[in-house]
């Protein structure tokens, strides 16, 4: 009976964590491809709006989603099979692309300019086609 509303749980904190995540990682872009930093009010208050909204609402929707996934895949018996296996590699693939992004973003805000490097620059696409990956994964069960 309580499974149902875990899964529920599960799949919203994704949903916050996963759109967090595009904003972040579209802010990023915006500022990389302008080369410009956080100089302007309205720029520099955007920046910390967003800041705000990946601490207080993207990372702890992250750990409400890990922490629920631990449990429904303990309830269901399913570590150690092969399609919860890749399931958590991309999980971990995107927390630490959450931590890159959220440690640029706060860069952002304190003035500097992004990094130029291939992790930032496809994080959006990466991130997109993870969440593809692993729908698939945690829908079909292929393995």
């Amino acid at each position: 009976m309580i499974y149902p509303w875990l899964k529920a749980l599960h799949v919203a904190a994704i949903l916050i964590w996963m759109g967090g995540l595009l904003l972040v990682a579209m802010t990023i872009q915006a500022f990389a491809r302008a080369k410009v930093s956080a100089d302007g009010v309205a720029l520099r208050s955007a920046l910390v709006l967003i800041h705000r909204w990946d601490r207080y609402v993207t990372s702890p929707a992250m750990l409400l989603a890990w922490g629920l996934g631990i449990t429904i895949a303990m309830q269901g018996g399913w570590f150690g099979a092969l399609w919860l296996t890749l399931k958590l590699g991309f999980a971990v693939f995107l927390s630490a692309m959450h931590g890159i992004a959220a440690g640029t973003l706060k860069r952002l805000v304190r003035g500097g300019l992004p990094a130029s490097s291939f992790a930032l620059r496809y994080l959006p696409l990466a991130t997109v086609a993870s969440m593809v990956v692993v729908a698939v994964l945690a829908v079909v069960k292929p393995f």
